[in-house]
Protein backbone atom coordinates (compact mmCIF):
# COMPACT_ATOMS: atom_id res chain seq x y z
CA UNK A 1 0.00 0.00 0.00
CA UNK A 2 1.09 3.52 -0.89
CA UNK A 3 1.03 6.22 0.93
CA UNK A 4 -1.71 7.76 -1.56
CA UNK A 5 -3.68 4.36 -1.16
CA UNK A 6 -7.15 4.38 0.46
CA UNK A 7 -7.99 2.24 3.62
CA UNK A 8 -10.05 -0.71 3.46
CA UNK A 9 -11.02 -2.78 7.06
CA UNK A 10 -9.36 -5.90 5.59
CA UNK A 11 -6.09 -4.63 5.05
CA UNK A 12 -4.88 -2.75 7.95
CA UNK A 13 -4.32 -3.55 11.89
CA UNK A 14 -4.82 -0.89 15.14
CA UNK A 15 -1.96 -0.70 17.39
CA UNK A 16 -3.15 1.12 20.49
CA UNK A 17 0.23 2.22 22.39
CA UNK A 18 0.22 2.69 26.35
CA UNK A 19 -3.44 4.72 26.68
CA UNK A 20 -2.85 4.55 30.39
CA UNK A 21 -3.86 7.57 32.88
CA UNK A 22 -0.61 7.96 34.32
CA UNK A 23 0.91 8.64 30.95
CA UNK A 24 -2.01 10.51 30.44
CA UNK A 25 -1.56 13.03 33.31
CA UNK A 26 1.96 13.77 31.78
CA UNK A 27 0.05 14.32 28.54
CA UNK A 28 0.42 18.52 27.68
CA UNK A 29 0.39 18.68 23.56
CA UNK A 30 -3.63 18.87 23.60
CA UNK A 31 -6.73 18.42 26.24
CA UNK A 32 -7.02 15.48 27.70
CA UNK A 33 -10.44 14.50 27.91
CA UNK A 34 -10.21 14.67 24.25
CA UNK A 35 -7.01 12.50 23.40
CA UNK A 36 -9.14 10.09 25.51
CA UNK A 37 -12.07 10.25 23.49
CA UNK A 38 -10.21 10.11 20.32
CA UNK A 39 -8.94 6.95 21.21
CA UNK A 40 -12.11 5.96 22.24
CA UNK A 41 -13.59 6.46 18.95
CA UNK A 42 -10.69 4.54 17.33
CA UNK A 43 -11.35 1.71 19.05
CA UNK A 44 -15.01 2.11 18.57
CA UNK A 45 -14.43 2.11 14.98
CA UNK A 46 -12.18 -0.95 14.43
CA UNK A 47 -14.84 -2.51 16.65
CA UNK A 48 -17.34 -1.66 13.73
CA UNK A 49 -15.42 -2.50 11.25
CA UNK A 50 -14.03 -5.32 12.31
CA UNK A 51 -10.25 -4.45 12.02
CA UNK A 52 -7.52 -6.46 14.13
CA UNK A 53 -6.43 -4.18 17.58
CA UNK A 54 -3.50 -4.71 19.27
CA UNK A 55 -2.84 -2.98 22.65
CA UNK A 56 0.09 -2.43 24.53
CA UNK A 57 0.93 -0.88 28.33
CA UNK A 58 3.86 -0.62 30.12
CA UNK A 59 4.92 -0.46 33.77
CA UNK A 60 1.21 -0.77 34.82
CA UNK A 61 2.03 -1.77 37.88
CA UNK A 62 4.24 1.21 39.14
CA UNK A 63 3.66 4.15 37.35
CA UNK A 64 0.94 4.35 34.41
CA UNK A 65 -1.73 1.88 35.55
CA UNK A 66 -3.98 -0.25 33.35
CA UNK A 67 -5.20 0.68 30.36
CA UNK A 68 -8.06 3.35 30.29
CA UNK A 69 -11.14 1.57 31.63
CA UNK A 70 -13.55 3.00 28.49
CA UNK A 71 -11.03 1.53 26.48
CA UNK A 72 -11.69 -1.53 28.51
CA UNK A 73 -14.98 -1.10 28.23
CA UNK A 74 -14.84 -1.11 24.61
CA UNK A 75 -12.03 -3.43 23.88
CA UNK A 76 -13.14 -6.15 26.31
CA UNK A 77 -11.78 -9.34 24.55
CA UNK A 78 -8.88 -7.46 23.75
CA UNK A 79 -5.62 -8.75 26.38
CA UNK A 80 -3.10 -5.61 27.11
CA UNK A 81 0.58 -7.14 26.62
CA UNK A 82 2.54 -5.72 28.96
CA UNK A 83 6.15 -4.87 28.12
CA UNK A 84 9.44 -3.24 29.30
CA UNK A 85 11.21 -1.78 25.82
CA UNK A 86 9.98 1.51 25.24
CA UNK A 87 9.47 0.04 21.51
CA UNK A 88 6.97 -2.47 21.36
CA UNK A 89 8.64 -3.68 18.18
CA UNK A 90 11.42 -5.22 20.31
CA UNK A 91 9.22 -6.72 22.36
CA UNK A 92 8.64 -10.50 21.35
CA UNK A 93 5.33 -11.01 22.39
CA UNK A 94 3.84 -7.35 20.96
CA UNK A 95 5.58 -7.96 17.52
CA UNK A 96 4.73 -11.39 17.08
CA UNK A 97 0.95 -10.26 17.77
CA UNK A 98 1.35 -7.95 15.13
CA UNK A 99 2.38 -10.05 12.37
CA UNK A 100 0.11 -12.57 13.66
CA UNK A 101 -2.44 -10.07 12.22
CA UNK A 102 -1.25 -11.09 8.27
CA UNK A 103 -2.07 -7.14 8.02
CA UNK A 104 0.93 -5.12 6.47
CA UNK A 105 -0.78 -1.43 7.05
CA UNK A 106 -0.65 -0.52 10.76
CA UNK A 107 -2.68 2.64 12.24
CA UNK A 108 -1.04 3.79 15.58
CA UNK A 109 -2.30 5.74 17.96
CA UNK A 110 -1.21 6.19 21.68
CA UNK A 111 0.83 7.72 24.48
CA UNK A 112 3.23 9.40 24.42
CA UNK A 113 4.00 10.40 20.85
CA UNK A 114 7.67 11.15 21.80
CA UNK A 115 8.54 7.81 22.40
CA UNK A 116 6.43 4.93 22.87
CA UNK A 117 4.28 6.18 19.89
CA UNK A 118 6.79 7.02 18.00
CA UNK A 119 9.55 4.30 18.07
CA UNK A 120 7.32 1.56 16.51
CA UNK A 121 6.25 3.53 13.92
CA UNK A 122 9.80 4.15 12.98
CA UNK A 123 10.68 0.52 13.45
CA UNK A 124 8.02 -0.89 11.18
CA UNK A 125 8.57 1.24 8.49
CA UNK A 126 11.93 -0.03 8.37
CA UNK A 127 10.51 -3.16 7.93
CA UNK A 128 8.66 -2.09 4.98
CA UNK A 129 5.21 -1.82 6.57
CA UNK A 130 2.90 1.30 5.45
CA UNK A 131 1.45 2.91 8.61
CA UNK A 132 -0.86 5.86 9.75
CA UNK A 133 -0.39 7.93 12.25
CA UNK A 134 -3.70 8.69 14.45
CA UNK A 135 -1.91 12.41 15.30
CA UNK A 136 -5.57 13.60 17.76
CA UNK A 137 -5.35 10.20 19.82
CA UNK A 138 -1.95 10.55 20.39
CA UNK A 139 -0.72 12.90 23.14
CA UNK A 140 2.93 14.06 23.82
CA UNK A 141 4.69 16.17 26.60
CA UNK A 142 4.13 19.45 24.85
CA UNK A 143 2.58 20.61 21.94
CA UNK A 144 5.86 21.22 20.44
CA UNK A 145 7.28 18.20 21.06
CA UNK A 146 4.68 16.68 19.81
CA UNK A 147 4.62 18.43 16.64
CA UNK A 148 8.01 17.22 15.96
CA UNK A 149 7.67 13.90 16.76
CA UNK A 150 4.83 13.30 14.38
CA UNK A 151 6.75 15.95 11.50
CA UNK A 152 9.56 13.29 12.46
CA UNK A 153 7.63 10.19 11.91
CA UNK A 154 5.72 11.96 8.27
CA UNK A 155 9.27 12.43 7.03
CA UNK A 156 10.15 9.10 7.38
CA UNK A 157 7.46 7.85 5.60
CA UNK A 158 4.39 7.35 8.29
CA UNK A 159 1.31 9.23 6.97
CA UNK A 160 -0.71 11.55 9.47
CA UNK A 161 -4.53 10.79 9.59
CA UNK A 162 -7.46 11.05 12.48
CA UNK A 163 -9.79 9.02 13.83
CA UNK A 164 -12.82 10.61 12.10
CA UNK A 165 -10.23 10.55 8.56
CA UNK A 166 -9.94 7.02 9.58
CA UNK A 167 -13.44 5.89 10.19
CA UNK A 168 -14.53 7.84 6.76
CA UNK A 169 -12.02 6.29 4.54
CA UNK A 170 -13.46 2.42 6.11
CA UNK A 171 -17.22 3.84 5.56
CA UNK A 172 -16.33 5.54 2.18
CA UNK A 173 -19.94 5.00 0.94
CA UNK A 174 -22.95 6.16 4.12
CA UNK A 175 -24.96 3.36 1.65
CA UNK A 176 -23.12 0.42 3.30
CA UNK A 177 -25.91 -0.28 5.72
CA UNK A 178 -24.03 -3.06 7.67
CA UNK A 179 -21.68 -0.17 8.96
CA UNK A 180 -23.93 2.67 8.72
CA UNK A 181 -25.23 2.64 12.31
CA UNK A 182 -22.03 2.03 14.06
CA UNK A 183 -20.06 4.24 12.43
CA UNK A 184 -22.95 7.08 12.64
CA UNK A 185 -23.34 6.28 16.30
CA UNK A 186 -19.56 7.17 16.98
CA UNK A 187 -19.44 10.21 15.04
CA UNK A 188 -22.86 11.21 16.81
CA UNK A 189 -20.66 10.27 20.29
CA UNK A 190 -17.26 11.52 19.19
CA UNK A 191 -17.85 13.81 16.27
CA UNK A 192 -17.80 17.17 18.47
CA UNK A 193 -20.66 19.74 16.13
CA UNK A 194 -20.55 16.95 12.93
CA UNK A 195 -22.29 14.49 15.04
CA UNK A 196 -24.86 16.73 16.60
CA UNK A 197 -25.56 17.72 13.04
CA UNK A 198 -26.76 14.06 12.38
CA UNK A 199 -28.33 13.75 15.64
CA UNK A 200 -30.02 16.86 14.43
CA UNK A 201 -30.88 16.01 10.52
CA UNK A 202 -32.45 12.45 12.09
CA UNK A 203 -34.84 14.53 14.18
CA UNK A 204 -35.88 17.12 11.38
CA UNK A 205 -36.21 14.78 8.35
CA UNK A 206 -39.19 12.92 8.36
CA UNK A 207 -39.85 9.85 5.93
Amino acid sequence: MTAASLITPQDCAVLIVDAQAGLAFATGSGDRQSVRSNLVALAKTAKVFDVPVIVSTSASKVYSGPLMPPLRAVLPEVAPIERRNMNLWEDEAAKAAVIATGRRTLVVAGLLTEACVSFPVLSALAEGYAVRVVADACGGLTPASHEAALQRLAQAGAVPTSWLQFLLELQRDWTRHDTYEGARGIVVDHGGGYGIGLDYARDMIHP
